[in-house]
């Protein structure tokens, strides 16, 4: 007998690790300049379980990448398992249109929450006389990196007052080396979406004049009705040092992943997201933090929940 007392011990013991064995859970965000990233941090953070706080047994990470289309890809071939992404480039994944037109669709993709505006920055140094889209003719501008969101919406903007790449110097850098850059007289402008104040635009305000330039007129108004993804935004004034109020434009910045992440794991998950401790940590690590509301969790939201997700919501009355 003493055999079968020594498998049962083993077989509990085996159990007891098996069960402490921690379920880990990737959130690609962006460059760690921009907004993503530290957005990301406070959310990893607050959802990993810790003493008895979080998903017990979670460790959730933020993860730095390219971006929107980097997140969405990684996803898909199971490399993450969420990210954040803006709501234009989920949309296009998911019904295989715009940027995703001519490949698969990403039909497993899968939305956490709704967080918030991501504003269009186009930031221009004072010194190179750029107050309008049309004027960066001819001018040394960052477009972002391949596989970020930013870049597909730079193209769009850059469309709607009729030029292109070829009408203006390109450079494909995140805001953080664009704004070195700039600073340093090699650039005239860099366009960059996320929510705002940004960390890499303050730091380059705080040394160095610039400008935020408009993007609105006939021309946006015609480019709206066409993406019904963005809308009318406003960064107010010194959000950055010495930047007036200046109207632009905005898309969503959504926390999506897979369908085949388990339902339970996704409703504790956004359980938590919406608990009383991460509302605090929210509201205090971040100024895009207040804008992340349960309210708001389900808005404009172009593709489909995570079944987890739309269980709590529904619970929680924000859904029918």
């Amino acid at each position: 007998m003493k055999w079968v007392a020594a498998a049962a011990a083993f077989a509990a013991m085996t159990g007891l690790a098996l069960a402490q064995q921690p379920t880990f859970f990737r959130i690609g965000t962006g460059g760690t300049a921009g907004t993503y990233y530290p957005v990301g941090g406070l959310i990893a953070n607050a959802i990993s379980g810790h003493g008895d706080k979080g998903v017990p047994g979670l460790v959730a990470t933020a993860v730095a990448s390219n971006g929107s289309v980097a997140n969405v890809n990684a996803i898909e071939s199971g490399s993450m398992e969420s990210g954040f992404s803006q709501s234009d480039v989920a949309f296009w994944a998911y019904t295989g249109t715009g940027l995703y037109d001519g490949k698969a669709k990403v039909e497993d993709l899968r939305i956490i929450a709704n967080l918030y505006p991501e504003t269009i920055h186009l930031v221009a140094s004072k010194a190179s006389g750029i107050k309008s889209v049309a004027d960066l003719k001819g001018k040394r501008v960052a477009l972002d990196e391949p596989g970020s969101g930013t870049l597909v919406d730079a193209r769009i903007v850059l469309s709607a007052f009729g030029l292109t790449e070829k009408d203006i110097k390109p450079e494909y850098l995140k805001p953080g080396p664009a704004s070195d850059r700039l600073r340093d007289g090699a650039l005239d402008a860099f366009f960059f979406v996320g929510g705002y104040p940004t960390g890499a635009i303050s730091e380059l305000a705080s040394s160095t004049a610039i400008e935020l330039v408009p993007i609105t007129g006939p021309e946006v108004d015609k480019m709206l009705a066409q993406y019904k993804f963005f809308a009318k935004d406003k960064v107010p004034a010194d959000t950055y040092k010495g930047v007036a109020a200046t109207d632009t434009i905005s898309v969503n910045a959504q926390w999506v992943t897979s369908a085949k992440q388990p339902d339970d794991l996704i409703y504790n998950i956004v359980k938590v997201l919406w608990n009383k401790d991460s509302r605090a940590a929210l509201d205090a690590g971040h100024a895009k933090g207040k804008l992340i509301t349960l309210d708001n969790a389900t808005n404009g939201l172009g593709i489909p929940l995570h079944p987890g997700a739309e269980r709590f919501y529904k619970e929680a009355g924000v859904l029918k």
